[in-house]
């Protein structure tokens, strides 16, 4: 029997999924996370998941790995002290950056600029000069390269990034650049601008292989650490880690380009709801994973999320590949509060953390939280997996009786459920970004509900989107590391161009998609995986010329050489995306600006899990009543342990089905359906489909 293990690192838990790779059966184990060495708690987890299956850890034959090392070192400032070296008379590259001011207006006023990565003295500029057709304009200074190095030695910068202008176009003095701080400065990692992003944009290039460098030591010394550690606890299989467009590489490949892992842990979790999806039959869903401090969501079309070419962390905005979420300050934790000046009700974005948390927890905490007016609604039982976990209602409610006195409400229920209409209203505004925004109506899509509190608001988000149904996983809290377990090997390869569409010809870009996609699948075969199990997808940058902006176009290989494929087919999808976007279209030339191929390796053969039929009656799983508060009354609501339903069962609305790792609010008006893969299938009672 062989078993692969997915493993997920979040800020307070650590979740480990073994799976079965025969059967599809899983085994769950949740840690602590210890944030002082990811790996301790990661091994805890391993152990605790080995030994609830009873098998012993030589039989895991790959380790599936989504973290937060990079993201922590980025937002808590613990990144290396990073030397950058620049074209002559680009020095101030990082410092003058582009020419905006995030918040409202007058922003500016207010706002602190963040540090950059690279201080100013650290920064070096060096004689040499590559123009933008790739040509060399002034030949590279090496006397003048060695001293600046030598500069840095003596500053003692810990990583070293090198941007030089145009490299993308042509990186022979930034290879030559590499080569000699090899010798300048032995032991020190290197990041190269034209091998972390070879494209256009000076400063979007100089920061993302600023930050690459930053996070590269800290990265490197943890994946060694794990390898290290999973070999002395007789772990043999490899390790492969998740990058932030859902894909995964080599330990290796992870630890040389950290700064595609800054989005590694929202990644599993879409990755883990497109799993989900496909088994109960519905390709485009919206993800909804609600957490204690935010809630992280996507779209994804035919089982494929969106990916965008920016990821954002904290204030650090770099150009690198990940899944399209986008995240708002709303979880359990949040906390409610009334501001004197407006005394309108306010949820989040501050949070009570795990310490002291919640009200309800009763470990110190006396700030209300929707937590607790989830507990003060009755949607949270006080008692919580078989009695191990106790809330304090009271204690809840003192907490939220502050909203309501400070609002005039006339009860504590009152103010619970504005608490909560608030939250969902904010979640609703996230799920809108991804959509409606986009071009995209919900109404067409499922939504998938996960995390810890996700499963609690999901039927109200679907009431809101009209996306039905609302899909919630089996051990939903689990479901990022459940991604990390079902997603597979990928690597991208990519070139900036910048030519018209009157400068090409359909032979030409061909020849650079096959160039780039060799490139891509050889670092998959260096990783074990056969040519013939590989498979590449292409997509180009697109833009009218003159145009300051690009669109990502998916480029269709199999019918490039067709009647109306190759640039026709490129200007035809360009046009239509930029009419869903900005409902217009432009009478001019089309350019290409980047085109990137992006080779995958086989998706893994872990059967999908069937549970045993049962009728339309959940009656065997129902185990006591419960009243709760809804739309401004008392009702009635059966708690139903999830353990105990069988495929075929209809919950119905008002309802609570409790597990282990989280809890599902069932809306009166409302069904969940048990599909025969585990998950919940909620929709409105008055709809008949087939699950």
């Amino acid at each position: 029997m062989t078993y692969r293990l997915g493993v997920d690192v979040g800020g307070t838990f650590t979740d480990i999924l073994l799976i079965d790779e025969a059967t599809g059966e899983t085994y769950r184990a949740k840690t602590s996370s210890t944030p002082e060495d990811q790996s301790i708690g990661v091994l805890r987890g391993i152990e605790r998941a080995c030994e609830a299956a009873g098998v012993p850890m030589s039989e895991i034959t790959e380790v599936f790995h989504g973290t937060t090392v990079a993201t922590n070192a980025i937002l808590e400032g613990k990144g290396a002290r990073v030397g950058l070296v620049t074209t002559d008379g680009f020095r101030q590259v990082l410092q003058i950056a582009r020419s905006f001011v995030p918040g409202g207006l007058a922003g500016w006023i207010i706002w602190p600029k963040p540090e950059p990565l690279a201080a100013l003295e650290d920064t070096v500029e060096v004689v040499g000069r590559i123009g933008a057709d790739g040509a060399v304009v002034t030949e590279l200074d090496e006397a003048d390269v060695r001293a600046k190095l030598r500069k840095l030695r003596a500053q003692g910068i810990e990583a070293l990034s090198v941007s030089l202008i145009n490299s993308y176009a042509n990186p022979q003095h930034e290879r030559r650049v590499a080569e000699l701080s090899a010798e300048e400065l032995p032991g020190v990692p290197v990041s190269v601008s034209s091998s972390v992003l070879p494209e256009l944009r000076e400063y979007e290039r100089t920061i993302t292989t600023v930050a690459n460098a930053a996070v590269q030591p800290q990265v490197a010394r943890y994946v060694a650490n794990l390898e290290a550690q999973l070999r002395e606890s007789g772990v043999d299989g490899r390790l492969c880690i998740l990058r932030s467009d859902g894909g995964l590489v080599s330990a290796a490949v992870a630890a040389d380009n950290p700064v595609n892992l800054l989005l590694s842990g929202p990644a599993g979790g879409v990755t883990g709801a497109a799993w989900v999806a496909e088994q109960a039959g519905y390709p485009d869903f919206l993800t909804f994973d609600m957490g204690g401090t935010s809630t992280d969501v996507a779209l994804v079309q035919g089982l494929t999320p969106r990916v965008g070419r920016e990821t954002t962390v904290g204030d650090l905005k770099v150009r690198a590949t990940s899944v399209d979420v986008r995240t708002v300050g709303a979880g359990g934790g949040s906390i409610a509060h009334v501001p004197p000046l407006t005394q309108a009700l306010r949820v989040g974005p501050q949070s009570a953390g795990a310490a002291p948390g919640p009200a309800a927890y009763a470990a110190g905490g006396e700030q209300p939280t929707v937590t607790d007016a989830n507990v003060v609604l009755g949607y949270l039982p006080t008692d919580l997996a078989g009695g191990e976990i106790t809330l304090d209602r009271a204690a809840a409610r003192a907490a939220v009786k502050s909203i309501a006195d400070a609002t005039g409400l006339e009860s504590v229920e009152a103010a619970a459920a504005g608490i909560i209409d608030i939250v969902n209203e904010n979640m609703f505004g996230a799920l809108r970004l991804v959509s409606v925004q986009q071009g995209f109506d919900p109404r067409d899509y499922a939504l998938v509900a996960f995390g810890g509190a996700g499963p609690l608001h999901a039927n109200a988000l679907g009431r809101l989107t009209g996306a039905w149904p609302v899909i919630i996983p089996p051990s939903p809290g689990v479901l990022c590391a459940y991604g990390d377990a079902t997603t597979n090997l990928r690597d991208e390869s990519v070139r900036t161009l910048v030519r018209r569409f009157t400068e090409m010809t359909d032979e030409s870009l061909r020849a650079v998609l096959t160039e780039l996609a060799g490139k891509a699948c050889a670092t998959l075969s260096e990783q074990g995986v056969p040519e013939d199990e590989q498979h590449v997808v292409y997509s180009a940058d697109l833009r009218y010329h003159g145009q300051g902006f690009e669109i990502p176009v998916a480029v269709d290989i199999d019918a490039f050489d067709g009647a109306g494929g190759g640039l026709a087919a490129l200007r035809s999808a360009f046009d239509a995306d930029h009419q869903r976007l900005f409902s217009f279209v432009l009478d001019a030339e089309h350019e290409l600006v980047t085109v990137r191929a992006t080779a995958h390796g086989p998706r893994p053969q872990v059967a999908a899990p069937t549970l045993e039929h049962g009728d339309a009656d959940p009656g065997p799983a129902l185990r006591a009543q419960h009243r709760i508060w809804v739309e401004g009354a008392e009702v009635e609501a059966g708690i139903y342990d999830r353990a105990l339903l069988r495929a075929g069962n209809v919950v119905p609305g008002p309802a609570i089905i409790t597990e282990m790792d989280s809890t599902t609010l069932v809306l009166p008006g409302h069904t969940a359906a048990v599909h025969p893969s585990g998950s919940l299938l909620i929709r409105p009672a008055d709809t008949h489909r087939e699950n």
